[in-house]
């Protein structure tokens, strides 16, 4: 008999809040690039811009919304999908098809993003406060209290501005994350090369990054856009008309950041998740 070790349901939560903690910078730098309308600034010159107008900390401006998001929108999909996975695995005595892991890993990303939506909402507002005049900042002191203020001054609706695209690109980039990392690595351990390591989740985590920056990026502008939005935009068909005439480029505004702010992500909360599950999952005897 040999001991295995399956992930808690809130370790995806935890793994996640780790990353961020790590990659937040690259985080607020994505939404400033992604919010601005004719500017062509790269990603070098709008960090030292935000750290030139108010500071080096001001490149954490947000965490705690970013935080909440986490322990919302990542803990939700990751504990749908592992907990149907491992319970599916399980009775079937051995691993999903991939077709079925892109079906629930959309279906927990959607979820998981509607759920989250709120949380994203402050956390793309308190980001990009920085890079407006003083006069228009809204100054939340932290994420509950940008929640409650949302609430009690725009109403409970505009909570959830933008969630039908947060709940797409939630399955989007859950499709990519969980879905192909766990595809990638089940193909890399079945070659014999490699053993289940930290050098398979780290090439399987960047593998996944790298899809889910993809799939994702054009939804991600369109709701980093409603979520900041004062009015200008009238739906998500108004937003999808004003961006395309930008140009088709528009939907990538921020990609390179994007990428490089989520593939890290990507690969800290498969290594963070990785190391939880080793040191503290349950332990299942077979």
């Amino acid at each position: 008999m040999t001991d295995k070790r399956m992930s808690r349901w809130y370790f995806g939560g935890l793994a996640s809040c780790g990353a961020a903690c790590c990659t937040h910078p690259l985080d607020l730098i994505k939404v400033h690039l992604q919010t601005q309308q004719k500017g062509k600034m790269g990603m070098v010159s709008m960090a030292m811009q935000v750290v030139k107008n108010d500071g080096a900390l001001a490149l954490y401006n947000g965490l705690s919304a970013s935080l909440c998001r986490q322990m919302s929108y990542s803990l939700t999909r990751f504990a749908i999908y592992e907990t149907v996975r491992d319970m599916l695995s399980s009775s079937n005595q051995g691993p999903m098809p991939f077709y079925q892991k892109v079906l629930l890993g959309a279906f927990g990303g959607f979820t998981g993003g509607f759920i989250g939506t709120p949380a994203d909402m402050v956390n793309v507002r308190m980001q990009n406060d920085v890079k407006l005049p003083p006069e228009l900042r809204r100054n939340y002191k932290h994420a509950v209290d940008g929640l409650f203020r949302v609430f009690r001054e725009e109403g409970v609706r505009k909570l959830f501005s933008g969630a039908t695209m947060a709940s797409s690109r939630g399955a989007l980039v859950t499709v990519g994350q969980l879905a192909c990392y766990d595809q990638a690595k089940q193909l890399v351990l079945s070659s014999g090369f490699m053993g289940d390591n930290i050098l398979t989740h780290f090439l399987s985590s960047f593998i996944a990054g790298g899809c889910a920056t993809f799939l994702c990026q054009p939804l991600d502008v369109m709701k980093t856009r409603l979520m900041n939005s004062k009015g200008e935009y009238s739906g998500v068909i108004h937003c999808l008309r004003v961006t395309a005439k930008e140009g088709p480029m528009a939907f990538y505004k921020g990609l390179v950041p994007a990428g490089i702010r989520l593939i890290p992500h990507t690969v800290l909360t498969f290594i963070f998740l990785e190391q939880l599950k080793n040191n503290f999952g349950i332990v299942v005897i077979s």
